[in-house]
């Protein structure tokens, strides 16, 4: 991609900007999170930075901490993100490993005692993701060892061996489970669209460490799953909820996971060389990419999500909407060279920058309302409100703009 002076510039300010601001997320972590008196990091922490005691503290969020930390680390040598990629790989083998059956638990008291129990593959996508990463900052045996085994132990206890696709959720020792919700608002189906794009990107990450055939063809799979069932080619956008047997179970339509899965859907594909698969993930990506336009506020902003089957559109805009579709959209200006891609990334870190950073207490809100005002009943930090999407934000941007620009050396 051939760039011209005004697109270098725009380009080279925007990682400038993402830079500055990958450190202030960073050291809100460092500097509110840490509980030192009970170990690991606090469970909550409000919109006003105050911590709520006594929390649980989950599996999500500190497997989230660990990717976030060990990431910045990879990509600035900075020491005191390692350090805090230490503590929280520990916390985790420590407290919230299951060691007698497997994968990881849920949530634990703020203690570490365990609390919920029940296995959803969800957490153990995200360890597997998270001990990549972090293996990737220290080459300790031990760390792979541990992603692989979480690996092994997803294929031999979700995978669909059958219809293929991952299970969404077991009991503590892998059985059948009633309850199979990441939360309150998903539908109780056994196959999620959801949870499949964060296992294919821990094995993803995973790959990039610990290439092999047994790994790859698991990746291929999984981005079979997205062609064949979770993709709508009619309206390029994702179906969310599938039961067993692949049937669709929701018409709801959600703009942050589509433009999150139209980058990570292609970076798999790359990472595991399957040319046939990049180039018709390619065309996906732009496709995704196009739909998820009419999700776009004119303020820059991307809305929550849409329920066609009540006309529905959920006039909320939260932060990791905002970075995935930083990402997304920077990604389809790669593979198109049409600018107006970069302009919708651009324009919705302006939007981020004036209605998202918290520029009093540190961090991101969660979002705002459609009549702009931040919604404040919701945490700073928490069981899914970590520092993953938006330090990937700037880590994923940052390093498209080096290769980039070091592309363009070399010419």
């Amino acid at each position: 991609m051939i760039k011209t002076g005004t697109v270098e510039s725009r380009i080279n300010t925007y990682k400038k900007e993402l830079s500055a601001e990958l450190g202030y997320i960073m050291d809100y972590w460092i500097n509110n999170t840490q509980d030192i008196a009970e170990g690991g990091f606090y469970g909550k922490i409000d919109n006003d930075n105050r911590v709520i005691p006594a929390s649980p503290k989950g599996s999500v969020l500190n497997a989230r901490i660990l990717w976030s930390f060990s990431a910045a680390y990879n990509l600035t040598d900075k020491k005191e993100y390692l350090e805090i990629a230490d503590k929280a790989y520990q916390y985790i083998i420590d407290y919230i490993i299951d060691r007698q059956f497997g994968g990881v638990y849920w949530t634990v008291d703020h203690l570490g005692n365990k609390l919920d129990i029940k296995k959803q593959v969800y957490a153990s996508a995200f360890a597997i993701y998270a001990f990549s990463e972090y293996y990737k900052a220290t080459g300790k045996k031990d760390v792979l060892n541990e992603a692989i085994r979480l690996f092994m132990l997803l294929v031999d206890k979700s995978f669909d061996q059958h219809k293929t696709g991952y299970l969404e959720a077991f009991t503590e020792d892998w059985q059948p489970i009633g309850d199979l919700r990441l939360s309150a608002k998903d539908a109780n189906e056994k196959k999620t669209m959801n949870t499949h794009l964060h296992v294919l990107e821990g094995y993803t990450n995973l790959y990039r460490v610990w290439p092999g055939e047994t790994l790859k063809k698991q990746i291929g799979i999984l981005l079979n799953n997205f062609l064949d069932h979770f993709i709508d080619t009619e309206t390029g956008h994702l179906n969310l909820f599938f039961d067993e047997e692949w049937n669709k179970r929701s018409t709801l339509t959600s703009y942050g996971h589509d433009i999150e899965a139209a980058w990570l859907m292609l970076e798999s594909a790359e990472v595991i060389g399957d040319g046939e698969l990049t180039e018709k993930l390619k065309a996906i990506a732009i496709k995704i990419s196009e739909a998820t336009l009419e999700g776009l506020d004119t303020d820059g902003g991307l809305w929550y999500e849409y329920e066609p089957a009540k006309d529905h559109l959920t006039k909320e805009k939260h932060w990791w909407v905002q970075a995935e579709a930083m990402i997304g959209f920077f990604n389809t200006w790669q593979i198109t060279g049409h600018e107006k891609y970069l302009d919708v990334s651009t324009k919705n870190w302006d939007f981020v920058k004036n209605k998202i950073l918290d520029k009093e207490n540190g961090e991101w809100f969660w979002g705002i309302y459609e009549n702009g005002k931040v919604m404040a009943t919701e945490d700073k930090a928490g069981l899914w409100k970590c520092p993953y999407h938006n330090s990937r934000a700037c880590i994923e941007i940052i390093k498209r703009i080096d290769e980039i620009s070091n592309y363009e050396k070399d010419l």
